[in-house]
């Protein structure tokens, strides 16, 4: 057996204030699981997304995460789990005034291709969006959960390149 202390993992750059990989941190093969802290406003992803082959669970420790989906908004508040099927878009968001500590579970481990959208002010509507780091390349979601991505991720739209958002 095999514990590890999650204020011990390196912080993962995330649109949460704090995100650490505890799956990665115990060798984890099968499952993604990540620890999320999270302020007023802030969200547990980059934007309204979904995962093609990764169904998610979240259990929320502390304070209330709103979840935005296809088919309403769902609030999750401490000490309960939600589930989110692969191929469902979501978005959850700390709509509160107290801090959100809450533990996503990705099954399988591996998401498949992830689609997330963003508003473009550009645009005028929510686009998909690209995730770089700065003034670099792309990166594909496998890479999104690390922190080799040294500075900023930036998020821009793919129709007209606009910066939609930056995460460090």
């Amino acid at each position: 057996m095999e514990a590890v202390r999650i204020d011990e993992l390196d912080r993962i750059v995330s649109a949460a204030s704090i995100k650490r990989s505890v799956g990665e941190a115990l060798g984890v093969e099968g499952l993604a699981m990540n620890y999320y802290e999270l302020d007023p406003g802030e969200s547990l992803s980059f934007g309204y997304h979904a995962h093609a082959d990764q169904e998610e669970i979240y259990y929320v420790q502390s304070g209330t995460v709103t979840f935005e989906t296809e088919s309403g908004e769902v609030v999750v508040e401490a000490g309960c789990v939600a589930r989110s099927p692969p191929g469902e878009f979501k978005r959850g968001v700390n709509a509160g005034e107290e801090r959100v500590v809450a533990l996503a579970l990705g099954i399988p481990k591996a998401m498949g291709e992830t689609e997330i959208r963003r508003d473009c002010p550009s645009c005028g509507e929510r686009t998909r969006q690209a995730i770089e780091v700065e003034g670099g390349a792309d990166l594909p979601p496998s890479e999104l959960q690390t922190t080799d991505a040294d500075g900023v991720l930036v998020a821009r739209c793919v129709d007209c390149g606009t910066e939609t958002g930056r995460f460090d």
